[in-house]
């Protein structure tokens, strides 16, 4: 892909170094939600989860890999969901390598990721794990970051996780970020692969049924999900407003504003 004309250089910050409290402490983060559910953190999560309830219905089964604090149940309305993640967290699931995923063929209807693609030392392992495990018309429910501007300025800042463009987010030999580190993060994988979609579709067999930017302004008044920094809680109202400017921020300028995208990778039948 083409790389940006600023901040393109690769920037791998080192474990330790980030500003940010609570780096990777899904306990912590967990504790937090359930003993205060903060009002900007429940109406960002509301914005990155309940959109995929559009995709699933009840009777339907299916799983999120990197679970993380679990708040994924809070959102999605199925009770078959089951939650995974590469710890033994004593909410989740299951423990399960995305990369090596222990589900028989055809056997699940949806997969949930939501940012973790970007940690995925190889993401082409995944895509071909979910096709093998996803029934024909199963579909991978995607929320991750995108490398804007504004995103790779606030990791230069912050220095939470990383980018690098010159990698190859389809080998299955060469990782894409750290593979021994399960926090390090490479933030524009998505933006590799979205970035061409053709390539995307012919590489992984998938077809894309969804893509919408999303996110600016709303993400950072939220305080973080894991990674954390102090912030008031807003009225309702005034989270509306914030979303409506960073809908159209995002829209005119999504490479430079949006933090996140939105994406539904449809197995074909």
């Amino acid at each position: 892909m083409k790389k940006p004309l600023f901040l393109s250089s690769s920037f791998m910050p080192m474990k330790g170094d980030a500003r940010l409290d609570n780096v990777g402490n899904v306990d912590e983060a967990r504790g937090l939600f359930l003993n205060s559910r903060h009002g900007n953190l429940d109406y960002l999560l509301k914005k990155r989860y309940c959109w995929m309830n559009e995709f699933i219905s009840q009777s339907q089964l299916g799983f999120e890999i990197g679970s993380g604090a679990g708040l994924s149940k809070f959102y999605i309305d199925n009770k078959n969901l089951i939650l995974t993640d590469y710890s033994d967290c004593s909410w989740l699931d299951q423990k399960v390598d995305a990369l090596n995923l222990p589900y028989a063929d055809s056997s699940y209807d949806f997969i949930i990721e939501s940012n973790v693609l970007h940690h995925l030392a190889f993401p082409s392992k995944f895509f071909s794990e979910a096709y093998r495990v996803l029934k024909p018309g199963g579909v991978i429910l995607i929320q991750d970051v995108w490398g804007s501007f504004l995103l790779r300025a606030l990791l230069r800042i912050f220095k939470t996780e990383g980018y690098s463009y010159s990698v190859d987010v389809y080998s299955k030999s060469t990782s894409s970020c750290d593979e021994l580190n399960l926090w390090a993060g490479n933030n524009v994988i998505p933006n590799i692969l979205f970035e061409d979609i053709d390539r995307l579709e012919r590489e992984t067999g998938f077809q894309l049924a969804k893509f919408e930017f999303s996110e600016c302004f709303i993400f950072p008044l939220s305080g973080g999900v894991t990674s954390k920094i102090s912030v008031p809680e807003i009225p309702v109202f005034f989270l509306n407003l914030v979303d409506l400017i960073d809908k159209v921020l995002v829209k005119v300028a999504p490479n430079i504003f949006a933090l996140q995208v939105k994406a539904v990778l449809r197995k074909p039948h």
